[in-house]
């Protein structure tokens, strides 16, 4: 693992570290916060995935969650969006919503992707480990959020890997993806024609099929351009409530789907997220 870069903040340290893939076949780059803490203490960990086009900088440099972290003592990692670099395969047409920057959190079966885009993987297997060997990072308190594809894969992780994760939230998810333009083109490019195998990376499907979490918080931007087409909150909100499960569902009045919107209510999911992590 090579450290790209280190910065004091809020007493704590913000590292920027890249290191080779095997999941993915190419190099990788996430950050880490960790919070000031005791010599010898372990903290829990707070996973943060991000959206289409973003990498891990994106919140790392505009997603204002290290007070928090500092205070709550939380460390948040956050991993880039798909592999990149050279050799790795794109959109056809260099779309925005496909190929790099847009991973979708699945581990590709399609070619040319298979050999790359794994990054359901690399975020739940390859980088946690990683992580607990490299951090001081309490792996048996573990939480995730995500912001609109990252709040998908948030979902289908955490509800997934519900013993894991302690909390689950996100900002303006894709919930549905199998119901909408964004995920219909990414999971058939991904995953193939065969709608049965999208079911386990599509949250609202996944609690069809019965997997459980015991409370989501979710935000949602009411400005928010993507929300009728691609976001879709009302069709999580159903399955919630015919599963019991307690889902903090709130609409944001004047809110966008931009990183003002997620820093402004940020330190409220950390907070929230700590209230589970202990």
């Amino acid at each position: 693992m090579e450290r790209v870069s280190a910065n004091l903040a809020y007493g704590g340290v913000q590292g920027v570290y890249r290191h080779a893939s095997d999941a993915t076949g190419t190099d990788m780059t996430f950050s880490v916060y960790v919070p000031p803490h005791a010599p010898g203490a372990k903290l829990p960990v707070v996973w943060y995935l991000s959206g289409l086009t973003c990498t891990h900088a994106n919140v790392t440099e505009k997603g204002e969650f290290r007070a928090a972290c500092a205070t709550l003592g939380l460390i948040l990692v956050a991993p880039d969006t798909s592999p990149r670099g050279e050799g790795v395969p794109d959109d056809p047409a260099g779309a925005y919503d496909f190929g790099l920057g847009a991973g979708f959190y699945v581990d590709a079966t399609e070619e040319p992707y298979a050999a790359n885009y794994r990054m359901w993987s690399y975020v739940t297997e390859e980088l946690p480990a990683l992580i607990a060997a490299e951090f001081p990072a309490d792996m048996a308190r573990q939480s995730i959020l995500g912001h609109s594809m990252g709040g998908h894969g948030a979902l289908t992780i955490g509800l997934s890997f519900p013993d894991r994760f302690r909390a689950v939230s996100a900002f303006a998810p894709i919930v549905a993806p199998g119901q909408v333009p964004w995920g219909e083109k990414a999971l058939t490019g991904y995953l193939g024609t065969d709608r049965s195998g999208w079911r386990r990376h599509d949250a609202v499907a996944l609690i069809e099929d019965g997997a459980r979490v015991p409370a989501l918080l979710v935000d949602q931007g009411e400005a928010d351009g993507f929300l009728k087409e691609q976001l879709r909150p009302e069709l999580l909100a159903i399955e919630c409530e015919k599963a019991g499960i307690d889902l903090t569902l709130r609409m944001q009045p004047g809110y966008d789907h931009s990183y003002y919107f997620i820093s402004t209510f940020m330190a409220d999911h950390l907070r929230w997220h700590a209230e589970r992590l202990g």
